[in-house]
């Protein structure tokens, strides 16, 4: 079992539950945790940026990191997203089990 927690930011609330209902349907999260808005302070394009962004948390296997890279690319609003995978050592041994057969394609 390899579980990555997989970490982005959206410019709204809408926007991120949108593309967490479409990283679950596709089978690429088997959870995504919609978090409080946060403030971003980021260097972008040589100025610095100042915006308040909604942060995703992303549980899925690593078999499906590829798959969910490609989906946040592909449904994420932003030009550069931050996509940021932090493998998980330990685990409640069933959630991880859980997290590997909600992501194992269909």
């Amino acid at each position: 079992m390899d579980t990555l927690l997989v970490i982005t930011t959206l410019p709204d609330a809408e926007t991120a539950r949108v593309l967490a209902a479409k990283l679950v349907e596709q089978r690429v999260a088997a959870c995504v945790n919609i978090l409080a808005p946060c403030h971003s302070v980021f260097r972008w394009e040589g100025k610095i940026e100042d915006a308040e962004e909604v942060p995703l948390l992303i549980k899925t296997s690593a078999a499906r990191y590829a798959a969910l890279e490609e989906a946040i690319r592909a449904y994420h609003p932003y030009e550069l997203p931050e996509i940021v995978a932090v493998r998980i050592d330990k685990g409640l041994p069933d959630y991880l089990l859980w997290v590997a057969a909600s992501t194992a394609p269909q």
